[in-house]
């Protein structure tokens, strides 16, 4: 993606479709914002007279500034607020009603344009105080409300698309004779290597074929500290090479980049309905047939009193009005649009609104063995040594036989003598050892890297209480023969992250249960268990079996949440209550999870729990406050304590209206103060 914004867009417009089109739904959404944010101000300005000339205001002020014709003008205001201001929730009235499902637009609409008749009917003679001031600040503060909240949401895309825009706009691709030439990121093409040099950012996602690195990838996943990447690992588009050169393969086109991915799951998770927006729609229909049916009763219950029709019609409107919840139309909107952005800066994209809600029930985790819990690759856990060589010697042997291999165990021998910045020795005549080893001459030396069966057959000696406690770990061991002698032992197993130990004793803190769930033997599995402190194993699990496994233990009373990053992992994902995927995984396995964690942390999952019971308990506050004022409104407005003198006045319950929705938008903005786990 061209980001020389100016010169370059519309070339880059024609070469993504994809692009295009996200673009244009974002230029949607932000001409959304500034319409509402327009209609704010302009409306804003025309309200000031309107409170200034309204007879109530200038009673409930003590002043009077009266003149010849001053209702006209304010009738004048009132009608431009009304048909300009009010008018998004007009049309938007206008199509719940089409489709059958009066909602907040519909409740809006009728209480703005029941003041607005009424009013207009005091004007011309009707015996009543006029609303027009009711109707202004009802519009403005809807006006403020949807502007404020479509903010949020469009911020929250806007922040991931400014990382696209940090994308550089030209790489340095590499010659056949070694040389490099400069091209716009677009000319790229799959395959491709480039070179990337200190201080530059990675043209596109790709794996790294030369060199390491320190990379920071803070902006990407929210990981701090710089990561470390040599050959095999893979990078993002975007993140910053720190340190060395890196000759990178180019591995993904812009549309389907990492980051690409990432805007498009923000946009589809702003799309989704929460069980919480639900339950505020249905409320907003509920509130609007209570709002017809408490004015009616109003109505009549003052015509049966003895009340004048003058008076009852006013205290029906006022009634009317007051039923509008224009808190209750935030109360959710507000809460989710800032805890999606809050979430995404905390590197977790959230896929299922409602799946989030659900992960603060959750009682137990599932993980999938490798690539969550462990780093999905071989490394050197222990090391011994026979005769007089060194580790290092070993080490240094081993190595540099393995160099010429690809199997798994031999890129874990490199790269712990990578680690220890051995160097490497000159090697001759490699051969395969047909499913025993391999071997290859070193300095005059016969040099052999084999496994225990070769040196049971061959009878040679060696260290048997080592090796069997490894193999109890479910640790893989090779043997290092130099002209047939036993020098060395290297013991290898897949590595566990070191954030998983952490991230079980805090799910331990919050009594939440540990599960393992894999298709990796007895042995390695109880032995990567028994290091983090896991509660349950169950191993040798066959793919097809794991969603059955997940059913198994949600059929104990358990509220599961299933992490997993392989294409194994996808129907337990879907199963689980709550699906989580590893960032670092399979396509298949992040389409199928509610919860995609993008740093591949296991620490993140303590994230999603307290974000979302965070992120809950601001709903349930704004709900609260929302709904609480309109069961107190009403029936003050409907007049139940008149017979003690206490009548709501229209003024009084604008204010209770104003301070219940400032209230709710300010809570939802203290949701920014959240600190992860």
């Amino acid at each position: 993606m061209n980001h020389n914004h100016h010169s370059s867009h519309e070339k880059h417009q024609n070469n993504s479709s994809n692009h295009d089109h996200s673009q244009h739904g974002h230029d949607h959404h932000g001409d959304m914002v500034k319409e509402f944010r327009n209609k704010f101000f302009l409306t804003l300005v025309i309200t000031v007279p309107i409170l200034l000339l309204s007879p109530m205001i200038q009673h409930f002020l003590g002043v009077d500034w009266r003149f010849s014709g001053d209702i006209y003008i304010l009738a004048a205001l009132a009608t431009f607020v009304y048909l300009y201001g009010g008018w998004p929730f007009l049309r938007g009235a206008y199509d719940e009603w089409r489709q059958r499902e009066p909602g907040m637009m519909t409740l809006i609409a009728m209480a703005t344009s029941i003041a607005f008749f009424y009013s207009i009917a005091v004007v011309l003679g009707f015996d009543g105080d006029e609303l027009f001031w009711e109707l202004a600040t009802l519009v403005l503060i809807m006006l403020l409300g949807h502007w404020i909240e479509m903010r949020s949401v469009n911020n929250a895309s806007k922040a991931l698309e400014s990382l696209a825009e940090l994308m550089p706009n030209t790489a340095y691709r590499m010659l056949e004779n070694g040389d490099t030439e400069e091209v716009e990121i677009d000319q790229l093409q799959q395959g491709d290597y480039v070179l990337v040099k200190p201080g530059e950012k990675m043209p596109l996602d790709g794996k790294i074929i030369k060199g390491k690195s320190q990379v920071d990838e803070s902006m990407l996943t929210g990981e701090s500290a710089p990561v470390t990447k040599s050959e095999g690992d893979e990078v993002i588009g975007g993140a910053i090479n720190k340190e060395g050169s890196l000759t990178i393969e180019v591995e993904k086109m812009m549309q389907d980049s990492y980051l690409s991915q990432v805007i498009e799951m923000v946009k589809n998770s702003q799309k989704t309905k929460s069980r919480t927006q639900d339950f505020t729609n249905r409320a907003a229909k509920w509130l609007f047939y209570i709002a017809l049916i408490a004015g009616l009763t109003t109505f009549v219950v003052w015509i049966i009193l003895g009340a004048t029709a003058d008076m009852a019609i006013q205290r029906t409107v006022t009634v009317m009005v007051i039923t509008c919840p224009h808190a209750l139309g935030l109360a959710a909107p507000l809460v989710i649009s800032v805890s999606t952005a809050l979430s995404a800066r905390h590197g977790l994209l959230i896929r299922n609104r409602t799946q989030f809600e659900n992960a603060r029930n959750i009682n137990a985790v599932i993980f999938d063995k490798t690539g969550t819990l462990t780093k999905g690759e071989f490394g050197v856990t222990d090391l011994q040594t026979f005769s007089s060589t060194s580790e290092d010697d070993v080490l240094r042997y081993a190595a540099t036989i393995e160099r010429e291999s690809e199997h798994p165990i031999a890129t874990g021998i490199v790269k712990e003598a990578s680690d220890r910045q051995l160097e490497l020795l000159e090697l001759t005549n490699f051969n395969s050892i047909t499913g025993v080893g391999i071997e290859g001459d070193i300095n005059g030396k016969n040099v052999k890297v084999v496994s225990p069966g070769f040196i049971r057959d061959k009878a040679i000696q060696f260290d048997e209480q080592h090796y069997e406690e490894w193999s109890a770990q479910g640790k893989t061991v090779v043997f290092l023969l130099v002209d047939e002698e036993l020098v060395g032992a290297i013991a290898l197993a897949d590595q566990i992250k070191d954030s998983s130990h952490l991230a079980i004793e805090r799910l331990h803190d919050k009594n939440i249960k540990a599960i393992m769930l894999t298709g990796d033997n007895e042995k390695v599995a109880h032995y990567v268990a028994e290091q983090i402190g896991i509660d349950e194993v169950y191993a040798e699990v066959l793919p097809d079996q794991k969603a059955e496994k997940v059913k198994e233990i949600q059929s104990h009373g358990m509220i599961v949440a299933m992490t997993g990053d392989g294409i194994n992992d996808a129907p337990a994902l879907s199963t689980a209550d709550v699906g989580i995927a590893v960032g670092a995984g399979t396509d298949i396995a992040m389409d199928s999870a509610d919860i995609v964690l993008v740093d591949s942390d296991p620490k993140d999952i303590l994230s999603i729990f307290s974000l979302s019971k965070r992120t809950y308990n601001k709903l349930v506050q704004n709900l609260i406050w929302a709904t609480g004022y309109n069961i107190f409104a009403i029936p003050l407005a409907a007049g139940v304590l008149a017979p003690w003198g206490i009548i709501l006045s229209p003024a009084v319950g604008a204010i209770l209206m104003s301070l219940s929705t400032i209230i709710v938008a300010v809570n939802a903005q203290l949701l920014y103060k959240f600190k992860p786990d």
